[in-house]
């Protein structure tokens, strides 16, 4: 019931920027504004890492590689977040999951990724 569809990526050559989009469908709005929800991303032979998420309360946390660069935003009514990303350089490829952490078991919701490559 519960799906994320991302959006968004793409080619992108240094310093320049993205904005990538989840749109959450079958979360109801309590679930969607209270529950932890963001962005994760996977480099090839790397692990997959915390880009920048709601925890649930309060406000965004975001990965030392994000701070100043990204920004993480989300529109309750369509049940939407998103993830500006400027100054984008070739270390910021990667694939890009959307992530939410509702109240099924198990709680767990990824998006199937969205590639951002980053090269001139």
């Amino acid at each position: 019931q519960t799906q994320l569809a991302e959006s968004g990526g793409g080619l992108v050559q240094p310093g320049g920027s993205l904005r990538l989009s989840c749109k959450a469908s079958g979360v109801i709005l309590s679930v969607f504004n209270g529950s932890p929800l963001g962005w994760y991303r996977q480099a090839p032979g790397k692990e997959r890492e915390l880009v920048a998420v709601f925890p649930g309360r309060g406000g965004p946390t975001y990965a030392d590689f994000a701070k100043g660069r990204f920004t993480v935003s989300k529109d309750n009514t369509k049940r939407t977040v998103y993830l500006q990303m400027n100054s984008l350089q070739p270390e910021d490829t990667a694939v890009y999951y959307c992530y939410l952490r509702a109240y099924d078991n198990p709680p767990d919701y990824w998006g199937h990724g969205t590639q951002v490559t980053v090269s001139s």
